[in-house]
């Protein structure tokens, strides 16, 4: 089966629309398999906006990308997201496929490769949990290592990643049959 990571952003209301984002995850794309820990990163390009919280989910589909793409677009419209032509404008959720394989085995194809490289509010979470798949030749935890200095200054959410956790752990029961 394909293999999905989705990064997540929010900037209003965040601590209510990342697990929100998670169960409509679940309901349209896919069964979560992992999930990063939960920052709280400045804004980019948006100074004086609230800060974000920031995590990335793994999750295992049966669709294809075009139509993971198009479900991302309608969660993100049903949890209340509104598209300006702002790219930096705060938003209730972002959910923005990054890395995809067509099975396990399968080469890893990158969707987000500018994101990668300059943003660790990107990297380090999609690190967490594909930490040895390749980027340009070398794992992505070794990528995420260059941000070190600049994630310094995120927050962890520990009490949002319990939520967005319950999410993972009940697929995985939903998957065993416990």
């Amino acid at each position: 089966m394909p293999l999905v990571v989705v990064v997540m952003g929010s900037n209003i209301a965040a601590e209510h629309h990342l697990p929100q984002a998670m169960r409509g995850l679940k309901e349209t794309v896919g069964r979560p398999l992992r999930v990063s820990r939960v920052y709280e990163t400045p804004p980019v390009g948006a100074p004086g906006t609230p800060w974000f919280l920031n995590a990335a989910v793994l999750l295992e589909t049966d669709r294809s990308l075009s139509a993971v793409r198009m479900a991302l677009r309608r969660l993100e419209s049903r949890l209340g997201r509104v598209r300006t032509q702002d790219p930096n404008a705060p938003r209730t959720i972002d959910l923005d496929p990054v890395l995809w394989r067509d099975a396990a085995d399968a080469p890893v194809r990158v969707l987000a490769m500018r994101d990668l490289l300059q943003y660790a509010h990107t990297a380090i979470p999609v690190a967490e949990v594909v930490p040895d798949w390749p980027f340009q030749g070398r794992p992505l935890r070794d990528w995420a290592r260059r941000f070190q200095t600049q994630a310094r200054g995120f927050r962890l959410r520990p009490e949002v990643h319990a939520l967005l956790l319950r999410w993972v752990e009940g697929a995985a029961r939903d998957a065993s049959g416990t």
